[in-house]
């Protein structure tokens, strides 16, 4: 014979063993107490609050014999007939499955009846499923019901009953339990079952119920049946972590993981909906989040990296994505898209990526460092498996900037090609502090590395440094060449004075860069290469070296001391043999 389940076994049988529905219950107690019932009752409210279970509550306290402050003393014939289910004065009909106009006639021929009881009630679940004739015909009943017929209406969408239907009817709204009222409700049930569980297991079960004590004892149901341990549950702090941390691959590996576990892509973006939206009201008003203890600690200390304004922009990404997951073929693709997004703000064209990256812009600006942001480290990895460790970076709780690795390869030392020394000046670099190492600087040596000779500077800065720079030291310095060393230094060449004023302000970070691929301290002299200034224009003709058919006759003016020109070409040409003599010689 199978088991009973934990939400029947322990449904409440009196209005004083309801959880977390005061109101309601003080105003059915207090109507029943003073005999001033009504004749039409509609609950509303999410699944799981107890909109059935009040109904039945009332049915049974209603034709009750012994009936004590509005309670049913639940020990009478009629109320163990209404919890068995067999009482002739409560009829239970669900809406959903008899929603015809003839549904709802045969229910009205059998209204005027007479039943053994004071009162005859009638129960409509998910009434708002009703088709718009059915709804019609049960208009006229509840205006003008018999005296003794109660109708209670339960609907978990009451924005679909006719208004017409919800005038003539007391309504009753039920909400969704707190986390500490469904906490203490876990516990006593648990105690009363025989139910061991450890303290994860607790939090796991109310978070697993969302505020529906039935869905909530489904869970713990669950919970026992794996022997009182925590279920794998989405990593919904990968989620938010990933967000506020701008890093896609974390959040593309919490969406891998929580498929793994069986969640289909919609349900994992409704949580991650619901985890912010937590994270928002811990912001604008704590009082309302509906979290424990510990987890409204996490969810404040998320919302305040975060802040308000990315929370509501990562609820209107989700929010459209959910919209139009309706008609995609692949619901997973738009979920992963929605969250690069919010990870990658460089990859977004909306206004608010736009508005984002000039933000950082503006901040790096004021901070005087790189606009580029922090250097991403990579991910580490599994051992055992080679395969990047989910969150793995949130908790090694390693810094931000990467530490210099020694999987780097170092090239062979190969001659420096010898290049004419150019004479001028060095530049000598600014006052102002260069940005940080850590900005500009992507990989390195390390510094255990042996020291490297002379010779191999060039090679160094060619083939380590360069591939590792970032942001604006990579743009200045790319196209730069090394042009061997003097004095142990390494000569860099540059075109022109104004690209030399900005490589000195990053000089001290390619020092330091070049220094530990090298092994040993190392300078770099920057000189301005002469060879790669551009050729002047020449000046245009002048009035009187134009002849009279429009020949400049400039171009055929032969230079007496290099016996060159377009001249003496066109002269050569025609006269073999001939020499040009000045007129001094």
């Amino acid at each position: 014979m199978a088991q009973q389940s934990l939400y029947r076994r322990y449904r409440p049988r009196r209005f004083g063993e309801m959880v977390g529905q005061e109101h309601v219950v003080r105003a059915l107690r207090n109507a029943v107490a003073s005999h001033r019932e009504g004749q039409a009752y509609l609950f509303s409210g999410p699944r799981g609050t107890g909109k059935t279970t009040s109904a039945r509550i009332l049915a049974k306290v209603l034709n009750c014999e012994n009936p004590v402050d509005g309670e049913p003393c639940c020990e009478c014939e009629s109320c163990k007939s209404v919890e068995a289910g067999t009482s002739f004065d409560v009829i239970e009909l669900d809406a959903a499955s008899n929603n015809k106009v003839d549904d709802i006639r045969e229910l009205i021929d059998r209204v005027n009846i007479t039943t053994p009881g004071r009162h005859k009630v009638y129960i409509l679940d998910e009434v708002h499923m009703l088709t718009p004739g059915a709804e019609a015909a049960l208009l006229k009943t509840l205006e003008e019901p018999p005296p003794h017929v109660v109708f209670v209406l339960a609907t978990t969408d009451p924005q679909k009953v006719r208004d017409t239907i919800r005038s003539r009817t007391q309504h009753l709204s039920f909400h969704l339990l707190n986390a500490e009222e469904l906490e203490a409700h876990v516990r006593w049930v648990a105690q009363d079952a025989g139910i061991e569980l450890d303290e994860d297991a607790v939090q796991a079960v109310v978070r697993q119920g969302g505020g529906s004590a039935r869905d909530t004892l489904s869970a713990l149901e669950v919970v026992a049946a794996g022997g009182g341990v925590a279920p794998e549950m989405v990593p919904l702090d990968e989620f938010v972590e990933a967000v506020i941390e701008k890093d896609p691959g974390r959040a593309l590996a919490a969406v891998a993981a929580s498929v793994h576990l069986g969640r289909d892509a919609r349900s994992i973006a409704e949580s991650v909906l619901a985890q912010l939206r937590e994270c928002f009201l811990s912001l604008m008003a704590p009082e309302l989040v509906q979290l424990p203890d510990q987890r409204a600690e996490v969810a404040s200390e998320q919302a305040r990296r975060l802040g308000a304004a990315g929370c509501v922009r990562a609820m209107e990404v989700l929010g459209e994505m959910l919209v139009d997951m309706r008609h995609a073929p692949d619901p997973r693709v738009l979920l992963e898209v929605a969250l690069v997004r919010l990870t990658s703000p460089t990859v977004g064209t909306d206004l608010q990526s736009l508005s984002t990256r000039l933000e950082r812009l503006e901040k790096a600006v004021a901070q005087g460092g790189n606009a580029t942001g922090p250097v991403a480290r990579p991910a580490p990895t599994d051992p055992a498996t080679g395969r990047a460790l989910l969150g793995g970076r949130a908790r090694t709780g390693a810094p931000t900037d990467p530490t210099p690795t020694a999987g780097i390869p170092r090239p062979a030392p190969t001659p420096a090609k010898p290049a004419p020394v150019s004479k001028a000046p060095a530049v000598q670099p600014p006052p102002a502090q260069p940005p940080s190492e850590a900005s500009v600087i992507a990989d390195a040596s390390p510094a255990t590395a042996p020291a490297a000779s002379t010779a191999d500077l060039g090679a160094l800065f060619e083939n380590v440094v360069k591939p590792g720079l970032r942001g604006m030291a990579k743009a200045i310095f790319i196209t730069l060449r090394a042009n061997g060393t003097r004095d142990g230094a390494l000569v860099v060449m540059v075109p022109n004075d104004g690209h030399a004023k900005k490589a000195a302000e990053y000089q001290k970070d390619i020092e330091k860069a070049l220094s530990t691929a090298a092994g040993m301290p190392t300078r770099i002299v920057i000189e301005i290469d002469g060879a790669a200034a551009p050729a002047r224009p020449a000046p245009p003709p002048r009035p009187d070296d134009v002849g009279d058919d429009g020949v400049d006759e400039s171009e055929f003016v032969v230079d007496p001391e290099r016996r060159t020109g377009a001249g003496v070409d066109m002269l050569t040409k025609h006269f073999p043999g001939s020499q040009i003599v000045s007129e001094d010689e």
